[in-house]
């Protein structure tokens, strides 16, 4: 299947996701906050990134932009993950140039469906 880098600050998310990702057949690599996905992203080429939008230090938005302007990682489907689910926050997401959101508490067909649209692309 895939190498998904999950971005998220926190630790009971990241291990229930990293759940759903091994049952599903990925390969999962794990990055706690914006700036360790970037150096993540750029060391393991991930296939696809499930990240975080509201992080300390620098969010899931700001992290996207620098993966997007850089050209080993620009290719990269981003995946956004909030518990912000009003139409505004959406369309800001996907203006982002994010492939998809999807809102938490996550729903496993929700971002199954959305990891197999990103992979698709």
């Amino acid at each position: 299947m895939a190498k998904v880098l999950i971005v998220n600050d926190s630790r009971l998310y990241r291990f229930s996701v990293r759940r759903l990702m091994k049952e599903w057949g990925h390969e999962m690599i794990v990055a706690k906050n914006g700036q360790q996905a970037i150096v993540v992203a750029r060391e393991q080429l991930p296939e696809l990134i499930l990240m975080d939008i509201i992080m300390p230090g620098m969010s899931g938005f700001e992290a996207k932009r620098i993966l997007a302007s850089d050209e080993l990682t620009s290719h990269i489907p981003v995946i956004f993950v909030s518990t912000q689910d009003e139409e505004t926050d959406k369309a800001w997401r996907l203006r982002q140039g994010a492939h998809a959101y999807v809102t938490k508490p996550i729903e496993p067909e929700a971002l199954q469906a959305a990891i197999a649209n990103a992979m698709a692309t």
